[in-house]
């Protein structure tokens, strides 16, 4: 069984999941923790170093554990850093690869969270046999993962494919943790259609649902239940916010040709609500010769395995 297994962790803006992964894609093992409790990077480690100790030892110890595969914002596989991601509370250069190397003697490597989910995709969903396809992950952010020939895009620093921080409305909103104006993690994100519905429900005077509920207690979940229940305003945030995101989708396959756009994260599980505009307003918007040539997919994992099982699959290109 010796080094037959591996650590996959996501780091993401609101929790952390984590688990342990044979060479087939079986969890065996799991758990999950805030993230967003942790102001310091220091007591987050200690938190996680607690949880997965246990882990490791219910899997027969280190020894068992080939290495440690990590996803997270802002993270740099070259580098095996996290480097100003906007939406942790940890601000600056975090050198977290090696870090937890320190931490539990085990090879760690560390890449963008987006790219971890893409490759999880590639290896055990949607995406297996496709060569040329981009990941959207629509969660407390915008991410993505482009892969081309069937190989991660990373860029010449490691950054390639930062595709929720493209500027979609010039001047609109304000991206408190960018400080950027318009960009499209501003708009599709779980916190845009918050935003989105805040904003209708100041500017229009339509009854609504959401006109129960203050504003600090409106979130993607309550605007769902409002939206099937035929809410028309419900129903319009997802409209807006499925043509925003289909009209950059539109701007993403003319970039790169990509046999298929797959889309993961808490907001896809508005299904046709968000699914129908996208379509509507990608197709629309690409030139004839693009048109009706790319599937449009939802993740064929579950939320916290996509990223997990493609974290862990890093550990599988360490060399013995």
């Amino acid at each position: 069984m010796s080094q037959q297994l591996a650590v996959g962790i996501d780091i993401g803006g609101t929790n952390t999941v984590f688990g342990i992964v044979d060479r087939r894609g079986n969890i065996l093992c799991d758990g999950k923790m805030s993230t967003k409790a942790h102001e310091e990077v220091t007591t987050f480690l200690e938190e996680l170093h607690g949880h997965l100790s246990k882990l490791i030892e219910q899997v027969g110890g280190a020894a068992n554990i080939k290495g440690i595969g990590v996803g997270a914002p802002n993270g740099n596989y070259y580098t095996g850093n996290i480097e100003y991601a906007p939406n942790l509370k940890w601000k600056g250069i975090i050198p977290l690869a090696s870090m937890l190397q320190d931490l539990f003697n085990i090879p760690t490597l560390l890449t963008n969270d987006a790219n971890a989910a893409a490759i999880g995709e590639m290896t055990y969903g949607a995406a297996r046999g496709i060569r040329d396809f981009i990941m959207i992950t629509l969660g407390t952010g915008v991410g993505s993962g482009i892969v081309a020939n069937g190989q991660l895009i990373y860029g010449h620093d490691g950054f390639a494919g930062e595709l929720g921080h493209i500027i979609v409305i010039p001047g609109g909103r304000l991206h408190p943790g960018t400080g950027a104006h318009g960009s499209l993690e501003s708009y599709a994100s779980a916190t845009g259609v918050t935003n989105t519905a805040i904003e209708f429900l100041q500017t229009r005077t339509d009854d609504s649902i959401l006109r129960n509920y203050p504003a600090e207690e409106i979130n993607s979940k309550v605007i769902f239940d409002a939206a099937q229940k035929g809410d028309v305003l419900a129903l319009e945030v997802y409209a807006y916010t499925g043509k925003v995101l289909g009209e950059a989708l539109a701007n993403f396959v003319m970039f790169s040709s990509p046999e298929a756009i797959i889309l993961f994260g808490g907001l896809t599980k508005a299904g046709d609500l968000i699914m129908k505009p996208v379509r509507e307003h990608m197709e629309k918007n690409l030139l004839p010769i693009f048109q009706n040539k790319v599937k449009l997919l939802f993740s064929e994992l579950k939320e916290s395995d996509a990223a997990i099982l493609g974290a862990s699959a890093l550990a599988w290109e360490m060399k013995d």
